[in-house]
């Protein structure tokens, strides 16, 4: 199933804070990411992968400067 980097975090009932905490990141870095500021770089996906429990397959990564208010 689909799903956007943010769904995939609250699925998991993580909090940016605790998301971030584990995946070794500050929370702005995790907010980025999300709102499509930003991206994680390969290994961090990685990371993401087992934190989350999804595939990046599944992962909807946002456009940069998307107009979605996340």
């Amino acid at each position: 199933m689909k799903m956007t980097l943010k769904a995939a975090r609250v699925n998991k009932s993580l909090t940016q804070l605790k998301a971030a905490e584990l995946l070794g990141v500050t929370e702005d870095t995790v907010s980025n990411w999300e709102r499509g500021k930003s991206y994680p770089d390969a290994l961090m996906i990685k990371k993401i992968e087992k934190v989350y429990s999804v595939k990046y397959d599944d992962i909807i990564f946002l456009p940069k400067d998307n107009a979605l208010s996340v």
